[in-house]
């Protein structure tokens, strides 16, 4: 039972410290009557690591990492007492022992399990805790894996259960995690604590909670309360109570993209006394479709396609919360409705669920494990990943934005890529002890045996799910996204996404798009850079390697550009109607480091253009482009929110300077969670080569651009398609840019009078709404700066234009 409160008030508490630490050589001490001689101590904050408390010290620096898993790392503090107490330990990365006046009280292999130790305290208590070198631990001989990842290395991690983060090359900095990066806590022991299991559920439209409390010491009476709704739990034993609160016309809880996601409190009251046990949300998760036809959710009955990114620690170093709540906000503004955490990281804290759960974001939660031949014949291995599990799942109960458990990342397709048999990567935990664990806990979830699986081979792009990388990697034209009929894509799109103008990179802010950040997979003879640089040649017809040289800026702009347009037009494949695909999450939400990562999002949590460019493709009400052919353009408007919208849908074909060579509008209703698809022969009703197949004469538009505006006249959506070369050659287009002002602030009218191709908004330390976006010829938007009370100052370009427009309140 995961929520615990305490009826008098004595909820637990951080211990206050001070904490000191100090690093010696492995094995020099033995235990804390050891410490005497060592003098060099510094001050550590709790939680955090020795990583944090070193670089706080001066003597440590994530630019330039040194080795920490080599050495013993101790903690020391005092407790003031006396009394008996409970001490928790949220998270002890990796190698543990603590010690309780001079007396070992707790040993851990994991830094995934939490633990909780009941102890006397005196009325001056020594407590000392030791992390000693992993690195000793990982040269011990140990058994061979049938497979060894080259992405992870040492094989020896296998044995044991810590992060990967830090021993992935060329995926992430080296940093060494070390110490009690998760929270310690003191509570008294005594009569008056209750403990309560709760377990929502939707039925239709009625919500059902389920609770069993215990209080310590008993009780007469206990009463569930939620929703303004109340019933009397039954006593089922001594301070045992169980019962189930039943819920009509209950608000359910949505993802963002669909609904509000609706929360409510939840209380027991306990002889009177009224007991806050947090929040749930009423929600029903289903699978559309066989697992092995793709994997498909419905939440509440309702299909939605899963759009987002995959999630790592905001603070590499510390590993604490700070940066959670800015980057899950990004991620919610960005249009993304689910997060991937995957195997290769650390299990989120509570409170990024309980982010996730208010803003309305589903959680993809991977087991931490990763490509590995994992020991799960050893029983020790498999009782402390069994422990793992359930305690995951029971500090997670009540979070609705859970709803999806995996077995791991790219453990089974690591073996089948080395030819092995199903028989050899199919783990029997994860395939068959890892749902039924679930089912007994979050029955509510779906299980998922490991990313990517479900296909023929793992890794099969129609089944279950799969990581994607046709389109990306492996520079496969951007068609590959609708042949390859990708089920599911749970990783996909990875490029060296270049950071904005201006920030910070490996070689400080003249260097954003920095050799040093670049991500690459271990021995091949190629980057992720190297894959950006494909699609810059393919779309725009430069050479890479050539503009590098001779104009790095615009080398810089044309790769933000491609990146962009990659990303656009691969969903704008996947959200079609007639798509089978579910869902799509770009690796990955935030860069690891400075440079040019994988990130759509920077080391500084800035926004790039990858992120600009989902943030329009992944609108809830959307028109998008497609080309077929010789059908002509398909413009696919979609709805997935619960209200009937009346729409205008205008295609206009234009060549750069603006003159139009035909254009039409349509009125439509488009009802709530429905989509519908219109052709340019529909909309024009008449012959119009739209997608310059036919080629009878010469073509006489450059640009298709598809406008969605609601019943004020307001855009709402937009798309463009090119049937010929972009248009990037730089000319003088009539860009303005005009403050103004508005209901919600202060905000830039961009005008122009002929088509500009990737209009980019430069504001250093401050965010616009949008950026890198394309303006057809004689329109205007206006972009707002959500986070600044006034215009911040900036530029306005094209990449097709020659001006350069400053605004601001120094322009």
């Amino acid at each position: 039972m995961a929520l615990i409160r305490s009826v008098d008030r004595r909820a637990p508490r951080d211990l206050p410290g001070p904490w000191r630490l100090a690093v010696t050589p492995p094995g020099a001490c033995a235990g804390p009557g050891d410490l005497d001689g060592v003098t060099d101590w510094i001050a550590a904050e709790v939680p955090g690591t020795a990583a944090s408390a070193l670089r706080a010290a001066g003597r440590w620096s994530e630019t330039a990492p040194t080795p920490i898993h080599d050495r013993d790392v101790w903690y020391r503090t005092r407790l003031a007492g006396p009394g008996r107490f409970r001490l928790r330990f949220e998270g002890l990365a990796t190698l543990g022992e603590v010690w309780l006046d001079g007396v070992a009280i707790l040993t851990t292999r994991s830094m995934f399990e939490a633990h909780a130790v009941e102890v006397e305290v005196c009325a001056e208590s020594n407590l000392a805790l030791c992390f000693r070198s992993l690195r000793a631990e990982l040269d011990r001989p140990s058994k061979r894996g049938r497979w060894r990842p080259r992405m992870i290395t040492p094989g020896a991690l296998r044995h044991v259960r810590t992060s990967a983060l830090g021993f992935m090359p060329g995926w992430c900095p080296e940093i060494d995690h070390v110490g009690p990066y998760r929270p310690i806590t003191i509570e008294p022991v005594g009569p008056g604590a209750i403990s309560a299991d709760l377990r929502a559920s939707l039925d239709g439209e009625t919500g059902r909670l389920r609770a069993h409390v215990t209080v310590d010491g008993g009780a007469a009476a206990v009463t569930l309360q939620c929703d303004g709704r109340e019933t009397t739990l039954a006593g089922i034993g001594p301070g045992q109570f169980a019962g189930e609160l039943v819920l009509p016309g209950i608000a359910p809880w949505w993802p963002h993209s669909h609904g509000a996601p609706n929360l409510h409190v939840v209380c027991a009251r306990v002889d009177g006394v009224c007991i806050d046990l947090g929040h749930v949300g009423f929600r029903s998760l289903s699978l559309t479709r066989p697992f092995s036809e793709g994997l498909s959710l419905a939440v509440n009955g309702v299909p939605v396609f899963c759009r987002g990114a995959l999630w790592t620690p905001p603070d590499l170093v510390g590993l604490g919360p700070d940066g959670t709540r800015t980057l899950l906000t990004l991620a919610r503004e960005a249009g993304m409705n689910m997060l991937r955490v995957p195997g290769t990281t650390l299990y989120p804290a509570t409170d990024f669920f309980d982010l996730c759960d208010a803003l309305g974001i589903l959680v993809w939660q991977d087991l931490m494990l990763a490509n590995f031949d994992y020991p799960h014949d050893d029983p020790r291995f498999s009782a402390a990943l069994t422990r793992e599990v359930t305690a995951f799942l029971d500090r997670t109960q009540a979070a609705p934005s859970l709803c999806l458990l995996c077995g791991g990342s790219e453990v089974w397709q690591q073996a089948a890529m080395l030819g092995a048999p199903r028989t050899v990567w199919a783990d029997a935990f994860c395939d068959t002890k890892l749902p039924a664990l679930a089912a007994a806990q979050r029955p509510d979830i779906v299980v998922v045996p490991n990313s990517p699986s479900g296909g023929a081979l793992p890794f099969s792009p129609r089944g279950g799910c799969t990581h994607y990388f046709g389109v990306g990697a492996y520079c496969r034209p951007l068609d590959d996204a609708r042949r390859a009929e990708v089920g599911f894509a749970s990783e996909c799109l990875a490029f060296a996404n270049p950071p904005e103008s201006g920030t910070p990179g490996p070689a400080g802010p003249a260097d954003p798009g920095g050799a040093a950040g670049i991500p690459r997979d271990r021995g091949a003879d190629w980057d992720f850079e190297t894959v950006r640089d494909h699609y810059v040649g393919h779309l725009y017809g430069v050479d890479p390697a050539a503009l590098r040289v001779e104009d790095p800026e615009r080398y810089l702009d044309l790769g933000r550009a491609a990146v962009a347009e990659v990303m656009e037009a691969t969903f704008a494949e996947w959200r079609r109607p007639r798509s089978p695909t579910a869902g799509g999450l770009v690796l990955m939400l935030r860069d690891l480091g400075p440079g040019a990562g994988w990130g759509v999002i920077d080391w500084t949590q800035r926004p790039k253009s990858a992120w600009y460019a989902l943030k329009r493709a992944f609108r809830p009400v959307q028109v998008v482009l497609t080309d077929e052919g010789l059908d002509g353009l398909h413009l696919h408007l979609l709805n997935e929110t619960a209200d009937a919208r009346a729409l205008t849908v205008t295609l206009t074909f234009a060549d750069r300077g603006g003159r139009v060579a035909a254009r039409a509008d349509r009125a439509v209703v488009l009802e709530a969670r429905a989509a519908l698809t219109l052709t340019s022969a529909d909309l024009l009703g008449r012959f119009f080569d739209a997608t310059d197949s036919y080629r009878f004469g010469p073509r006489v538009h450059d640009v298709a651009h598809a406008c969605l505006t609601g019943a004020d006249g307001a855009v709402i959506a937009e798309s463009f398609h090119f049937p010929g070369p972009r248009p990037i050659s730089r000319d003088a287009i009539g860009l303005t840019a005009e403050p103004v002002t508005t209901e919600a602030g202060p905000a830039l009218r961009i005008a122009t009078e002929g088509f500009a191709f990737g209009v980019q908004v430069r504001t250093p330390g401050a965010r616009p709404a949008d950026s890198g976006f394309h303006l057809a010829p004689g329109t205007a938007r206006l972009i707002a700066f959500p986070d600044r009370p006034r215009l911040p100052r900036g530029v306005v370009q094209a990449i097709n234009g020659t001006e350069c427009v400053e605004f601001g309140h120094d322009a």
